[in-house]
Order: C-alpha cells, then sequence, then structure tokens
C-alpha cells in the first residue's frame, strides 16, 4: 500500500494529552523527512496546539517551531534523568510536582483564588490554573494569517460547557483565532471555559478526546488515509500500586471514546459497503503512545526533560513503524481498513 496518492487525501487526528503531547511532534517529524503532506488536521486540546504550529507556519519552518515550544514547555532543573526504573519515577514524579507548583510559564500559571478558593472564607473560583500564557505563546509560534489561507485544512475540537454539545471550529468556515485553540485546550478544572462569539467552551478530553467525526461526517469523496495519534493507552497490566490503578482510570477515561469512535466507523462502512461496494476506501492508521513503567499518574504534568525526550522518540519511531507497516501490507479488501501496530 502506498502512502501518498493523488487520488487519496491524508488527514492527521491529534489527541489531546498535555505534557505527553511530544509525541505528536516527534511523530509529525518524521512525516516531514518522508514528504508525506496532510490535507487536513483536526486536533484536541494539545493536538489543536500541535495542528496550529504546522498550519501556521511554513514546511521549512515546523519541527524547528515545535522544537521551540516544547523546549520552552520543558521543565530544566538541571537534573538528569536514569535508565533505573524507581530512581525515574522519583524524577518523574519530582518533576509533576514542581509543575503543579510553579506552572509552565509559556503555557499556564497559578490562578488567584483558584484552589485557595476551596476554603469557605475565600470567594469562589472555576479552576486552578490561569492557561492565558498559551496567548502569547501562540502569538509568537503561530501565523494566524497564513493557518488562516487553509493551505492545510484545520479544525480544532471544543465541548459548550453550557450544553455538553461538541463544538468545531475550520479554518475553510471561519477565522481561527488564538482563543479557540485556548478553548480547546481548556480541560476543567484545571484550565478555566473560554467564551468565543458568545459560548463558553472548554476542552474536548472527557469526552472526545481524538476527534475522528469530522473526517467521517459526512462520508469522504475520495479515498483517505487517516493517522490518529492517541495519547492515552487503552491497554496495560494490571495495576500493582495507587498510583498504577489512578493512572490506569486516566487512561480509561481518556481512551475510551476513540474505541467506540472506531467500532462506530467499522459499522458505518460495512452499511456503506453494503449500498456502494466500489465507493471510497477510508484506512485509519491508528497510532498510540505507550507509557513506560516509569510514568506515573501525573505524567500529563511531567516536563522533565528526558520524559519530553523520550515521548518525542516515541512517537518518531511508531510513525516510522507504522508507515512502513502501511507500506509493506498486501492489498486489503472492504472500505474500512484500521490497523494499530
Amino acid at each position: 500500500m502506498h502512502t501518498t496518492s493523488p487520488n487519496r487525501d491524508i488527514a492527521l487526528v491529534f489527541g489531546g494529552g498535555n505534557a505527553l503531547g511530544a509525541y505528536h511532534a516527534g511523530a509529525f517529524e518524521v512525516l516531514q523527512a518522508r514528504g508525506i503532506r496532510p490535507d487536513w488536521m483536526v486536533g484536541a486540546s494539545m493536538g489543536a496546539i500541535t495542528g496550529a504550529i504546522i498550519a501556521g507556519n511554513a514546511p521549512e519552518e515546523r519541527i524547528e517551531r515545535l522544537h521551540r515550544f516544547w523546549n520552552e514547555a520543558t521543565l530544566h532543573t538541571g537534573f538528569s534523568g536514569t535508565d533505573l526504573l524507581k530512581p525515574r519515577q522519583y524524577y518523574n514524579a519530582l518533576h509533576s510536582l514542581l509543575t503543579l507548583a510553579w506552572g509552565r510559564p509559556s503555557i499556564f500559571t497559578h490562578r488567584y483564588p483558584g484552589l485557595w478558593s476551596a476554603l469557605p472564607w475565600v470567594p469562589n473560583d472555576v479552576a486552578l490554573f490561569d492557561h492565558r500564557p498559551l496567548l502569547d505563546t501562540l502569538g509568537r509560534l503561530v501565523d494566524f494569517e497564513r493557518l488562516n489561507r487553509a493551505e492545510i485544512r484545520l479544525t480544532i475540537a471544543c465541548i459548550d460547557v453550557a450544553t455538553g454539545e461538541e463544538v468545531f471550529f475550520d479554518n475553510t468556515r471561519q477565522t481561527i483565532r488564538p482563543e479557540h485553540i485556548l478553548a480547546s485546550a481548556a480541560l476543567l478544572p484545571a484550565f478555566p471555559p473560554v467564551e468565543v462569539d458568545g459560548r463558553l467552551l472548554c476542552d474536548a478530553g472527557y469526552t472526545n478526546n481524538l476527534p475522528l467525526d469530522p473526517l467521517f461526517e459526512p462520508e469522504p469523496a475520495r479515498d483517505l488515509l487517516c493517522i490518529a495519534l492517541d495519547l492515552f493507552c487503552l491497554q496495560a497490566d494490571p495495576p500493582r500500586s495507587l498510583d498504577a490503578v489512578l493512572e490506569r482510570a486516566n487512561d480509561l477515561i481518556f481512551a475510551s471514546a476513540a474505541r467506540r469512535a472506531v467500532s462506530g466507523l467499522a459499522r458505518n462502512y460495512a452499511l456503506r459497503e453494503w449500498l456502494d461496494p466500489d465507493g471510497p476506501v477510508a484506512t485509519l492508521l491508528h497510532l498510540v503512545y505507550r507509557a513506560g513503567a516509569d510514568q506515573l499518574a501525573s505524567k500529563s504534568f511531567d516536563f522533565s526533560p528526558s520524559s519530553i525526550r523520550d515521548r518525542w522518540q516515541a512517537g518518531g519511531r511508531d510513525m516510522a513503524r507504522g508507515l512502513d507497516h502501511l507500506a509493506a501490507a498486501p492489498p486489503a479488501s472492504g472500505r474500512f481498513r484500521y490497523t494499530c501496530p
């Protein structure tokens, strides 16, 4: 199977996951090195940030801007990671605690009263952190005029806080502004919801962390290769500690919607194939970040240099393996072809 074809569109779907999102950058680096250009990107939360950086820069600048974003986000403490499991777990836990204590100045800072609002004599608040610093970062790293020329189509996923309705912003239908990205990254209650055009919006992570829907509704008119990058994994060994149980619960919350979406696509395409056997074919390559044993329940807030590096490298390895798998796969029958190598 050839990855690129003049008769097929290529789409990327970037899931959310805060500090885990370095995986996206490593995966995209391999795509660009192989000369594979996406026609359409869909993103939620950190996936929306990644998509905005890619769509809002010239091809030759995209990897450098992704490196800059993650270099600024990384918590540089002067300590180096280790290959020994227990010390590495303590190292990761320390960086997560420092992130929660200090924030990440390029993404979020503390908010007042924030957590203190839990005390009875303190005014109410709706979030723990203030992620408005992300607006300045996006302004420096993303050319929104270029992004809105829609050389690459970009769709951003959010949730309406009042109704629970999914809300999508698309640069082929409206002008995407930094506050749209901010709203997509507003995971409650860590970050406050964002008002955009009269609606109070937040991160789609709890309901649709890997937003495949915009690509398949309505049915694609041409053959489609969709590469979906998921930052949470449904499969894991049985947990043997309280932290592992908390990590497992977190993964199940954020990864389960993707499984339901893939199952729904398989059913829809079975019906579409029965109605039109010769219609366009959809190929879904599902790449999943599988956190190592050193990663803890707080991994989404672990911005340590070693963890950011490991996630970037994991994204690159998984993308290379996935593309090689597609290239070597024999022709398959059916209009929906799913692989998760």
